[in-house]
């Protein structure tokens, strides 16, 4: 495998895991989730939006930082 994929996809990871943690304050996951945005490649917004969907059927609050996406 080629070490940018690897490195790129343990970003995405890294994103998931940080946004799972911070998913307690609408906030601080829209703070986390644009420096997550900033940092992924473009195929990977995509997994990422679906993921903070899935996230914010948990908890709606987080349904606030989906404004994000639009920007990109």
């Amino acid at each position: 495998m080629h070490t940018t994929y690897i490195m790129a996809r343990a970003m995405l990871t890294f994103s998931k895991e940080v946004l799972s943690k911070v998913s307690f304050n609408p906030d601080l996951f829209t703070r986390e989730l644009n420096k997550a945005l900033q940092a992924l490649l473009p195929h990977e917004v995509e997994e990422i939006y679906l993921y903070v969907l899935e996230l914010a059927e948990y908890n709606p609050a987080l349904k606030s930082s989906l404004y994000l996406f639009n920007y990109m």
